[in-house]
């Protein structure tokens, strides 16, 4: 049983991988874009809001393959390490990305504070970005043999 939650495990965190590395990728090139360009851009993302399936999926894996490893007394400190920072990336997203989402109607508008919304949305996909890399990292090292 273990074998396959580790593989579903990996798959699901090493998705949420995608969205949060493209993000970290672009960073550079949308902080220098114009606010009417920044709103273009921002459009690439439409839809990208369905990853949520992938997070919530890698989370309740996660968290399965971390109290299945415990009880079959296997080292279980990665894949709950995997799981706390599948979870941060969430904290993240609640505290920073989130409320600019909101702030600006998921950037369709540009407020005033435009600019400091756009570097706390850019800076906090980029940030959940390396913890998506850690996560698969400690899977990968988890499931080494």
């Amino acid at each position: 049983m273990t074998h396959w939650l580790r593989i579903v495990s990996l798959v699901l965190a090493s998705l949420a991988l995608v969205p949060a590395g493209a993000h970290l990728f672009s960073l550079a090139s949308k902080m220098r874009l114009s606010g009417e360009d920044y709103l273009a851009a921002q459009r690439a993302y439409d839809g990208w809001n369905l990853f949520a399936f992938i997070v919530v999926g890698a989370i309740a894996a996660l968290l399965w393959l971390s109290m299945a490893l415990y009880r079959a007394g296997e080292p279980a400190i990665p894949a709950i390490a995997a799981l706390a920072c599948i979870v941060a990336t969430q904290a993240i997203f609640w505290t920073f990305t989130f409320p600019a989402n909101q702030a600006t109607d998921n950037w369709t508008l540009l407020p005033e504070n435009w600019t400091q919304l756009r570097r706390g949305w850019e800076y906090s996909h980029a940030i959940s970005a390396v913890f998506n890399f850690f996560a698969v990292c400690l899977l990968a090292i988890g499931n080494a043999k």
